[in-house]
């Protein structure tokens, strides 16, 4: 298949996930973890804006912060397909006359810059996807360019940090290039909802850690040593982290790890708080727990120390 090919078929299905996702939930969380549905499709909006110049011979200085930013604005659907509709224009134009691009890291071909366009278009589609509860199937054919094109490449990308470590291998084309680029091909409604789980600890938003709680949820705190008491049911639950975020001074919770593997996820976890005197303090701490079509059902937590 040629790069031009690739580009045009992989760039539909992006536009086609775009245009899926145009009732969904933009505040949900993807398969990149950093990353909102929003911020997904700003991302490669952003890409799609760059196309134009790039193939024109300008170089990133010059363009500067000229695509940095809120990209979307009130019409994320439509901004993000003008966008797609005006690099697939430049690229069939410019592909032909070859030529370089100048990228962050140097020259490069304006080939070999139309396939990493093509592979970010493809599994970004699937990244939407995913979030959205969209048609996650790819075409084989071009799973199969991007494979073969990406195979001289992975290391490089995961060495400057732009994809994570693989997620196994299953013989399965489009599952070992999702692992490839650092995705676990199951990603599912469990995965975002120990994402949101976790991002309402962040907060401290009681209503919203309750509601990714199921009815009957199961609470297992750290203390006292050295079985921890167990609460039952979501009212009970609930009064547990009102009483947390209510008496502990800054009380706050951040990330540090998460990984969902079926119906069990395990998230690491890093809580401070401020003492009477002022003077900080923290433990870090694990929690593994059992999901339930999306919604934590038992939340077992341990600490160091």
């Amino acid at each position: 298949m040629d790069v031009g090919t690739l580009y045009r078929r992989t760039l539909e299905i992006w536009a086609d996930r775009v245009a899926d996702a145009a009732g969904c939930d933009w505040t949900a969380p993807t398969p990149c973890r950093e990353w909102t549905v929003r911020d997904l499709v700003n991302h490669v909006t952003g890409e799609d804006l760059w196309t134009a110049p790039l193939l024109r011979g300008e170089t990133i200085e010059r363009v500067g912060d000229r695509f940095e930013g809120d990209l979307l604005g009130s019409e994320p659907v439509s901004r993000a397909l003008y966008a797609a509709g005006q690099a697939s224009a430049l690229v069939a134009e410019m592909l032909p006359r070859q030529g370089t691009v100048h990228l962050s890291y140097g020259e490069e071909s304006v080939e070999e810059y139309v396939h990493q366009l093509a592979a970010d278009h493809l599994v970004h589609a699937w990244d939407l996807a995913a979030a959205t509860g969209g048609d996650t199937h790819l075409d084989p054919k071009l799973v199969a360019e991007v494979t073969r094109w990406f195979a001289g490449r992975e290391d490089g990308y995961r060495s400057a940090g732009a994809i994570g470590p693989r997620i196994g291998t299953s013989g399965d084309p489009q599952h070992d290039l999702l692992s490839a680029f650092g995705r676990d091909a199951h990603w599912g409604p469990n995965h975002a909802g120990l994402a949101r789980f976790s991002a309402a600890f962040e907060r401290g938003d009681i209503e919203s850690i309750m509601a990714h709680m199921t009815d009957d949820c199961v609470f297992e705190a750290t203390g006292p040593a050295p079985d921890g008491t167990r609460h039952e049911g979501a009212e009970a639950v609930r009064q547990v982290w009102e009483e947390l975020f209510s008496t502990t001074r800054d009380a706050s919770f951040t990330e540090e790890e998460l990984f969902v593997d079926g119906e069990r996820g395990v998230l690491r976890w890093r809580f401070s708080w401020s003492n009477e005197d002022g003077t900080p303090g923290h433990v870090r701490g694990v929690d593994v727990v059992r999901l339930r079509d999306g919604k934590v059902c038992e939340k077992l937590s341990y600490v160091k120390g």
